[in-house]
């Protein structure tokens, strides 16, 4: 009989029912905003030119460039960082895993759709760095419903994307720049 008395209260129906809304908009909210995920993307800092080598180091200049990164993303909550199997990938993440105690994690980059699927399934609402190629790090970006972006000029190693992946599979990209800007006639070479 206590029940009916609360429920033919007026106004305590909907009181139940508004605080129940209210919670389930507060649940949504957070998850909306839990599983968005940001993917901060490069190319590879500057390479040694070697002919013959198609898996030349980094430069004296793209060692500077990829130190250059600690200072921009070593506060940047960053959770994991990919590289493609090649030494200009790795040898670009590797000081910015070093300073954040982080693993360099090795994608195959011929296989963009296995290192999507990678970062959103390992890495859902996470920020992650990835250091790929002139070619694959726009090819990333539209996998990440992020749109259609050219080819990466050979001369320009001071890219950055960031991606902000949201729940419904909805990207948007900003482009930044970072460390010093290529020179007009700068190191570059034939290999992605």
């Amino acid at each position: 009989m206590g029940q009916l008395r609360f429920w033919g209260r007026p106004g305590s129906l909907l009181a139940v029912i508004s605080l129940l809304l209210a919670g389930l908009l507060v649940l949504g909210y957070l998850s909306f905003y839990r599983s968005v995920t940001v993917v901060i993307l490069v190319r590879h800092a500057e390479k040694n030119i070697e002919p013959g080598n198609s898996n030349p180091s980094l430069s004296p200049a793209g060692q500077q460039r990829a130190q250059e990164l600690v200072r921009v993303l070593g506060n940047a909550d960053i959770t994991a960082i990919y590289a493609t199997q090649y030494l200009r990938t790795q040898q670009t993440a590797q000081p910015l895993a070093t300073h954040l105690s982080l693993p360099v994690n090795q994608g195959d980059a011929n296989n963009t759709p296995d290192l999507v699927r990678r970062i959103k399934s390992d890495n859902l609402g996470g920020v992650v760095f990835v250091a790929g190629h002139n070619n694959t790090v726009p090819a990333i970006i539209a996998a990440l419903g992020g749109g259609t972006f050219p080819i990466i000029p050979e001369s320009e190693y001071d890219n950055m994307f960031v991606v902000t992946v949201y729940r419904m599979g909805k990207a948007k990209v900003v482009k930044l720049k970072y460390g010093n800007p290529m020179p007009a006639s700068g190191n570059q070479g034939m290999n992605p």
